[in-house]
């Protein structure tokens, strides 16, 4: 307790400034102009609501600090873990918290559990258990972390609390990388909000130095503060954004019930196998699907219906998309040659691919289409763009035919529908050849689609300079081939 007379350590946080309050303050300085019609057709799966936006904080501080109605404790299971935010809460609360967390017998990974606040100025805290995190089990780890945030919220709904002070949860003893675990923290909380809203008044996200820059780069694209930047910020939101609730989607979960159980496989007609997927139940691992097995037999016999081949293609891409965020495709990452910049003319995301980058021989191909469809699982969803950067690429760095059939066959038709142009910079006679046998007999729906640029001035009509990243050895051999006419553009200082 503080001495009598002495200014309390304790934050009140109706005095912390709001998620908005800086960035309106920023508007006002800057002037900036209203978002145009035309740009907020295009929607965000977490739209703008300022409702939602003045109940969130973020703070840097010691979450033991807060005077709100609760505040969040990370732990073990024996609710004995020495980490800055649980010594710190122990430390203010006095000895009669050790006491009363005896009684508790301990919390299992994911769960939340209360204690009194004893001398802390919140009333009360939940104490909750993060995941230890590992690659190969990530997908467990994603579930155990979403259920920490989810029963803390649903525990402050269940007590009617006001305000709710978060620690990071993910704690850097137990290895769960920074940047993911704030997606889903955001996430969850943003996914709660929109459902329960009117039971919280507050949401204190207490963070270090260290964690405050992830959370002042993720938080815009789960609670944008205006249109404007709900649309900035969609190109940046992951593949993976979970369900209605946050939670984390895994198709491999999902139970597979026949349409008609107890009935002779031949006694089921086509009819059956047209009915839509439905769901039972809220949960991702509750949904029925058709017989399988029955349905590759019938597409061996060529009498699968239209609909179910679309549902079967649909569950194979799901398979891969699972795959790909469960894998570690650092080292095709690092390649540098697949990565979203600006927009077109036409404000649609720009997608580039540089050849020179991909080293066929020597990586793993089957990782370099699990990393397509990890990066572009989210953009596909509206329309893009394709620069295909040919430039320089020799023997050593061209796609097997076989390879992008493979691609094209496996990606969802959202991919297919919402791909716009591909542009095929510094074309060779040798891969116009190439592209053009491709584009006829293997993938005719590409023909239409693509367009040969010799040069970067006749890119530049399609997509202004400023909106593309160019590696330097493009921007080099374009001046030395058809003049320096744009040699002072900057290079990206990443590629």
């Amino acid at each position: 307790m503080d001495p009598l007379g002495a200014p309390s350590q304790f934050v009140d946080v109706d005095s912390l400034p709001g998620w908005s309050d800086a960035y309106e303050a920023k508007q006002l300085d800057c002037h900036q102009s209203p978002v145009e019609k035309a740009q907020v057709d295009v929607r965000s799966p977490f739209p703008y609501r300022k409702d939602i936006n003045e109940k969130i904080i973020l703070w840097k501080g010691d979450v033991a600090l807060l005077n709100c109605t609760a505040i969040v404790n990370t732990s073990n299971e024996t609710l004995t873990d020495k980490n800055p935010v649980s010594e710190s809460i122990f430390m203010h609360a006095g000895p009669d918290l050790k006491d009363e967390l005896q009684k508790l017998k301990g919390c299992r990974t994911g769960e939340a559990k209360l204690t009194k606040g004893f001398n802390l100025a919140a009333r009360f805290i939940i104490h909750t258990v993060g995941p230890k995190y590992k690659s190969r089990y990530r997908t467990a780890a994603e579930s155990s972390l979403y259920s920490c945030y989810r029963n803390v919220l649903q525990l402050a709904k269940e007590q009617a609390m006001c305000s709710v002070g978060f620690c990071v949860i993910n704690t850097l003893k137990r290895c769960y990388p920074l940047e993911d675990a704030t997606h889903i923290a955001l996430r969850t909380v943003r996914r709660f909000l929109e459902v329960h809203g009117e039971t919280l008044e507050k949401v204190v996200f207490a963070v270090s130095e260290l964690e405050e820059a992830t959370y002042q780069k993720l938080l815009p694209l789960y609670f944008p503060r205006s249109l404007e930047e709900e649309i900035q910020s969609l190109p940046y939101l992951p593949a993976d954004i979970g369900n209605a609730e946050g939670e984390p989607v895994v198709p491999e979960r999902q139970i597979r019930i026949t349409e008609k159980p107890g009935v002779p496989d031949d006694a089921s007609d086509e009819e059956g196998l047209e009915a839509d997927l439905s769901f039972i139940g809220s949960h991702a691992f509750a949904r029925m699907e058709g017989d399988v097995d029955k349905q590759r037999r019938l597409i061996l016999q060529g009498q699968l219906s239209e609909a179910a081949l679309q549902k079967q293609h649909q569950r194979n891409y799901n398979r891969w998309l699972c795959q790909a965020r469960a894998e570690d495709l650092s080292d095709i990452a690092s390649l540098k040659a697949l990565y979203q910049t600006g927009v077109d003319n036409c404000g649609r995301t720009v997608m580039v691919v540089v050849g020179r980058n991909i080293p066929v021989t020597l990586i793993d191909m089957e990782k370099a289409l699990l990393y397509f469809i990890h990066v572009m699982d989210h953009i596909a969803v509206k329309e893009y763009v394709l620069v295909y950067f040919h430039t320089l690429t020799n023997d050593y760095n061209q796609l097997d035919s076989n390879f992008l059939k493979k691609l094209y066959d496996v990606v969802d038709a959202k991919y297919k529908r919402n791909l716009k142009a591909l542009y095929f910079v510094h074309p060779t006679f040798r891969s116009k050849v190439s592209a053009w046998f491709f584009t006829t007999f293997t993938v005719s729906g590409l023909k239409d689609k693509l367009h040969y640029v010799e040069s970067l001035q006749q890119l530049f009509t399609a997509i202004p300079p400023e909106q593309i990243d160019l590696p330097p050895f493009v921007l080099e051999y374009d001046a030395r081939e058809n003049g320096p006419y744009y040699s002072s553009y900057p290079p990206s200082p990443d590629l």
